[in-house]
């Protein structure tokens, strides 16, 4: 895999991001969820394209990105709070989410913020939540590690940690 450039790409903190979210308190993900994701995804002020080609900024934002426009703190933070409260409805709507614990939503609301929830609300992974097999289904992460066919080390790596933090919940 090649890496993707950022010519003149400004960076901005993911831990100042993730404490003005949690500060805002209406995402159920938790601050160590928060940071999984945070720091797998990285957090740019200025617009990007991503591995799988897409126009993306601040803490993985592929909504309304628009080339050349530098984002503030509070922007990328607003941003990211309606993507993780999408992700969250999703675990909800198709994970049994209100019966997980927060580790373990937390992972799970990880996973689908980068999968996206088309790809995960008919998942073996989602399909075990929903019948209560919760400690099978955080086994189930690290067959999610593939990009167009090929292994991708940075998925591996977030794979491991969303595992993790998965079956600390169980």
């Amino acid at each position: 895999m090649s890496k993707v450039k950022i010519a003149g790409g400004a960076v901005c903190s993911a831990g100042a991001i993730i404490a003005i979210v949690l500060n805002a308190g209406h995402v159920r993900t938790n601050e160590r969820g928060l940071e999984l994701i945070g720091n797998a995804e990285a957090c740019r002020r200025d617009p990007y394209v991503c591995p799988a080609g897409v126009l993306t900024d601040g803490i993985g934002n592929t909504h309304n990105v628009k080339a050349g426009t530098r984002k503030t703190d509070a922007q990328i933070a607003a941003d990211w709070e309606k993507n993780i409260l999408s992700a969250e409805k999703c675990v909800n709507s198709y994970a049994s989410g209100a019966r997980l614990s927060d580790n373990t939503f937390s992972a799970v609301t990880s996973i689908t913020f980068n999968m996206g929830c088309g790809a995960m609300q008919k998942s073996t992974l989602f399909w075990m939540l929903r019948q209560g097999e919760t400690a099978q289904a955080c086994q189930q992460f690290t067959r999610w590690v593939y990009a167009n066919g090929t292994v991708m080390n940075g998925l591996v790596t977030r794979r491991s940690k969303e595992k993790a933090l998965c079956l600390d919940g169980v």
